[in-house]
C-alpha cells in the first residue's frame, strides 16, 4: 500500500477476526516503533508484545476502553519508566505517540489493524506483564485482521471540517 493510502485506510479497529498475525508482520510493526523519533534521541520506551490468548484477556480489565485488547490476535504494550522530571514525561508521551502512529500506519500497510487503548490499573498491568515498580504500562495496541473486512482508504470521515481545524499564519 501507499504511504498516501495507508493514512487515509488507517482506522481504530477493535473487532478482529479469530485469525493469528504471521510473526513477520508483528516483527516489522515493532521495529517500525522502534524505528520511530525519540525526542533528544532518549528512546526511553518499552514494547512488549503479547500473543498469549489468556493474557490478552487479562489485559482486556485494565481500562474500560480495552474490551478489544482481548480478541486481538496480538497486543502490544508500550511502557515507559518513571521520568526525571515533568519535562522529561511530556517528551516520552509524545515519543509514545510517534511510536504508536508509526506502529498503526505498518500495521495499517500490512492490511492488519489496530486499536490503542490507554491503561488504567497500573497494578493490575504490573502483575499481569512483570513490569516493575520504576516503569509504568502507558498505552496498549490491539492488532489483527478487521472483523468487518479488508482495511481500505475510508470516504466519509467524521471529522470536523477542515477549514475549522487548519489556520494558516494566525488563529
Amino acid at each position: 500500500m501507499e504511504t498516501w493510502d495507508a493514512i487515509r485506510a488507517r482506522r481504530n479497529v477493535r473487532s478482529y477476526q479469530d485469525r493469528p498475525v504471521p510473526a513477520e508482520d508483528l516483527e516489522r510493526i515493532l521495529e517500525a516503533g522502534w524505528r520511530s523519533p525519540s525526542a533528544s534521541n532518549r528512546q526511553r520506551w518499552d514494547f512488549v508484545l503479547v500473543t498469549d490468548r489468556a493474557v490478552l484477556g487479562e489485559l482486556a480489565t485494565i481500562w474500560r476502553g480495552a474490551g478489544h485488547i482481548a480478541s486481538s490476535a496480538a497486543t502490544i504494550v508500550l511502557v515507559l519508566p518513571e521520568p526525571e522530571s515533568e519535562r522529561y514525561r511530556l517528551m516520552d508521551e509524545y515519543d509514545l505517540g510517534q511510536a504508536t502512529m508509526l506502529m498503526l500506519l505498518t500495521a495499517t500497510d500490512l492490511g492488519i489493524g489496530g486499536g490503542h487503548s490507554a491503561v488504567g490499573d497500573q497494578e493490575a498491568a504490573r502483575r499481569i506483564l512483570g513490569v516493575p515498580a520504576t516503569h509504568r504500562v502507558a498505552y496498549m495496541i490491539g492488532l489483527g485482521y478487521p472483523d468487518d473486512g479488508p482495511l481500505r482508504p475510508v470516504e466519509r470521515l467524521d471529522r470536523r471540517p477542515y477549514d475549522e481545524v487548519v489556520h494558516r499564519g494566525r488563529w
